[in-house]
């Protein structure tokens, strides 16, 4: 008789009204492939749906602009126009078919931005490093206004039908930039003590949940350290999550970004920051950071107490990692019924 132990990267997980079949999350990753209109096309569809027919639980579609300017590159997806729904809506409704529930991540992408569309803006006039260009300080007219491209994004994202949202607050993007003292010299409200970094991020939560569906979850992306002296390190972190905690369900785990610093990663290199704010905040987490095997993430949601787990790069180089995993685990059930005949010797 072959025992069969429980494999918690195949239990089921519920966070509000998202039910997800597997701890399997493909985490949001630039794919660079619309055209300068932002809006998803054929390619988004199959690269998203072909993850969900896979067997991925929970898909986030990549960083969104919430303004031209928002964009990370002028071939990223965008949302600050009622026309980029329904290329967005095809994308949801093919991942659905699939079985798997799917997020959007909104972005600006701040100080960081390649957009050809205007100056760059930040909370402060400090410049990337030389290849970027130097931004602008945002007005308080400007925050405002991204405050209110972000609420909009959401409306139009809950008209696409996505289960989740993921607000960008990591990687050095703008939201990141306003958290970290490295990056905000801001003199105003906006700047200065940790209440005042958080005001931002703070005021584009409360906006965007004023729009987005209650019984939906929605949730953060934080880099838990700027790997730079003076800057977030995750005992920090733990207190801007805490400090914002009521507005978010979850937050997903990642490091870095904030400035250019290399950074020596291995597999499960960013685990214990996912660690940490799981049992400082109570907060459910999802810890990504080169977690390319099946047998380190299910030692990550078991020992650690992590919830769910994102596989980037495994995802993109193997479409099928998670029904794969699946069978190496025995788990049944789960390989989807057109494919059925590849899997199963009668």
């Amino acid at each position: 008789m072959k025992v069969v132990m429980c494999v918690k990267l195949f239990t089921e997980f519920a966070l509000k009204n998202m039910p997800l079949k597997n701890r399997i999350v493909m985490p949001p990753m630039c794919m660079y492939s619309a055209a300068s209109d932002g809006k998803a096309n054929d390619f988004h569809l199959v690269h998203y749906a072909s993850r969900a027919v896979g067997g991925a639980g929970l898909i986030i579609v990549e960083a969104t602009g919430v303004s031209p300017i928002g964009r990370i590159s002028d071939n990223d997806l965008g949302l600050w126009d009622d026309a980029q729904i329904p290329g967005l809506k095809k994308v949801v409704d093919g991942c659905h078919l699939g079985g798997a529930k799917i997020a959007l991540q909104i972005s600006h992408a701040g100080r960081k931005s390649q957009s050809v569309s205007g100056q760059p803006l930040a909370p402060s006039a400090l410049q990337f490093s030389s290849e970027y260009r130097q931004p602008a300080q945002l007005t308080k007219e400007q925050l405002a206004d991204v405050i209110e491209a972000f609420k909009q994004a959401a409306v139009r994202a809950d008209k696409a039908g996505f289960d989740g949202l993921e607000v960008h607050a990591a990687h050095g993007y703008l939201l990141h930039e306003f958290l970290s003292p490295l990056t905000n010299k801001r003199t105003d409200e906006y700047g200065g003590s940790l209440n005042n970094r958080v005001r931002f991020l703070r005021e584009v939560l409360e906006k965007v949940r004023t729009v987005w569906p209650a019984q939906k979850p929605i949730w953060i992306r934080v880099s838990a350290s700027d790997y730079n002296e003076g800057g977030i390190d995750e005992n920090m972190m733990v207190e801007i999550i805490n400090s914002i905690k009521p507005l978010i369900d979850m937050v997903h785990v990642s490091s870095g970004g904030l400035l250019p610093s290399p950074v020596t990663s291995y597999p499960g290199y960013q685990v214990p920051f996912a660690k940490v704010i799981k049992e400082k905040c109570q907060i459910p987490v999802v810890a990504v950071g080169l977690l390319n095997d099946a047998d380190i993430a299910e030692a990550a949601l078991r020992n650690d107490d992590i919830d769910l787990i994102a596989f980037g790069r495994e995802l993109l180089r193997n479409p099928y990692f998670a029904l794969q995993a699946a069978l190496r685990y025995n788990i049944d059930g789960c390989i989807p019924k057109a494919y059925e005949r590849a899997y199963h010797h009668h």
